[in-house]
């Protein structure tokens, strides 16, 4: 079945969808029942500039210019009103702007791991485990804190001249609509927001030496934008159209998988990847390997997220000289081997459970007879086994979920990737075999305003993938042989 509907037949209001993401920036058009308008997608490509030391950033004025292509050709599609626009990007992103509102400094993605000395700086002066409590998250180089105490470090006079510091979504609002504010779960995102007064944390705030001030008012999905420029002249469909503050990738794919409740688990493997799962009202006692993201007044979204899923995937096709897809295929479907190379995928740091962000890969038991094909099996049960580490913590405080959904561009290009993430875990995993889950939920996102009470179209999925409880031996010996090698590796880190 196609996941989507010609203009004729779609159902008003139209949403117009963005996302910013690691490989490029996307806009669409999606009717009512969440389907996607055909004939109303674009997508331009771009790349995170990176460096050995840590660096991940992308220019800010270029991201603001590629949603501006992808509102002008979607806007421009068809004749037609649209109702609302919704922004997700990828979350943890930070933007020094002047005075005049222009940006000082690149745009920092949360993989911009420069200010691990300072994640140190901030256990040793900090109550971590307290600071967790109000805020959901624990320090680590993808949040806003240690980044801020790197800036004033390193690049002092930017710091000081910043009038306000933005994501990268506030920052595109502020160029296309000359104003802005920080969607629920753009603003949980920064470790930054305290998760019980949906308010900036100001103890933490004051220990970084940035004023709350400089902070963007922080928005929920019910509190619109109005734009300070004339929209209907730039884009005369969008007249009367509803803006959202930008909201975060995560919160958005969550909705975009089918996930309505706290009953679904959505597993997400993109360029990095996350287990999630919705809850409402106040998780009181955080577990350290875990964060806990207010996405409105009510709703959180509680889980774990690991760097280096798609990221680990594009290092192996690089590095080795790799069988074809179906050879890989084929190799993953067959029987573990017990001499595999055992690895932790750390490539950009790890986040959960151990938040040791300058942490790097590792392949253990390597020798000259290992082929590229151990090393990918080895890679995609390591990436496996940091999930099966994310699903442990979940289910201490949040109990068994009805269903795993499984998501992302990495899952539908690595199939083979959720069987033994499955194999692993020893819970069924479904497959949602829709492209483009994140944008779908933007839309998602700003339906549940503005059209409520129609019914949203299912999104489409592959038969559930069983653990194959033959392997389960195998694998919990996996998970031991994992554990063992982190402690005497990344022990001492901690």
């Amino acid at each position: 079945m196609t996941f989507g509907t010609t203009i004729d037949e779609a159902v008003a209001p139209l949403i117009l969808a963005l996302d910013v993401g690691s490989t490029g920036t996307r806009g669409g058009l999606y009717d009512a029942r969440g389907l996607p308008v055909k004939g109303a997608r674009l997508k331009v490509p771009h790349a995170f500039t990176t460096a050995a030391d840590g660096t991940s950033t992308i220019d800010a004025d270029q991201v603001a210019d590629e949603l501006r292509a992808c509102i002008d050709y979607c806007a421009t599609r068809f004749e037609v009103p649209i109702a609302g626009v919704a922004l997700d990007t990828f979350a943890s992103s930070l933007v020094g702007v002047d005075a005049d509102d222009q940006a000082i400094t690149p745009a920092f993605t949360y993989a911009d791991s420069r200010c691990a000395p300072q994640v140190s700086y901030l256990r040793s002066t900090l109550d971590e485990d307290e600071t967790q409590q109000r805020t959901g998250t624990r320090q680590h180089p993808s949040y806003l804190p240690a980044r801020f105490l790197w800036l004033k470090e390193h690049h002092a006079d930017a710091f000081a001249r910043a009038r306000r510091w933005v994501s990268i979504g506030e920052y595109a609002w502020l160029r296309l609509l000359g104003t802005t504010a920080a969607g629920t779960s753009t603003a949980a995102w920064t470790g930054m927001l305290n998760r019980h007064t949906c308010t900036w944390d100001e103890p933490l705030a004051a220990a970084v030496g940035v004023p709350v001030e400089k902070l963007s008012p922080i928005a929920h999905p019910s509190q619109p934008l109005t734009p300070a420029v004339d929209i209907a002249r730039t884009w005369p469909t969008l007249a009367d159209a509803v803006w959202f503050a930008p909201v975060s990738d995560g919160h958005t794919q969550s909705l975009g998988a089918g996930a309505t409740d706290s009953s679904q688990l959505v597993l997400s493997a993109a360029t990095s990847g996350a287990l999630r799962r919705i809850v409402t009202g106040a998780i009181d006692d955080l577990p350290r390997g875990l964060w806990c993201y207010r996405i409105d007044e009510d709703r959180s979204i509680l889980g774990g997220a690991i760097n280096d899923v798609g990221r680990a995937m594009t290092w192996l096709e690089e590095t080795l000289k790799l069988p074809e897809p179906e050879v890989l295929a084929e190799y993953l479907a067959a029987e573990p081997l017990p001499d595999l190379p055992l690895v932790l995928p750390w490539f950009t740091g790890e986040r959960s459970t151990g938040w040791i962000g300058d942490a790097r890969a590792v392949l253990s038991g390597v020798s000259a007879a290992t082929t590229p094909s151990e090393l990918y099996r080895g890679t995609v049960e390591g990436v496996a086994l940091s999930y099966q580490r994310m699903l442990t913590e979940l289910l201490r405080v949040a109990g068994p979920p009805a269903e795993i959904i499984g998501t992302g561009r990495v899952s539908l290009e690595h199939p083979g990737l959720l069987q033994v993430i499955a194999d692993v875990t020893g819970a069924p995993v479904t497959p949602v075999t829709i492209k483009r889950s994140t944008l779908h939920g933007t839309a998602l996102h700003a339906l549940d305003v503005l059209a409520p009470g129609v019914a949203r179209a299912d999104v489409t999925r592959a038969e559930t993938l069983a653990p194959r409880r033959e392997r389960a031996g195998y694998y919990r010996r996996q998970v031991e042989r994992f554990q063992i090698l982190y402690d005497k590796v990344y022990a001492p880190a901690r």
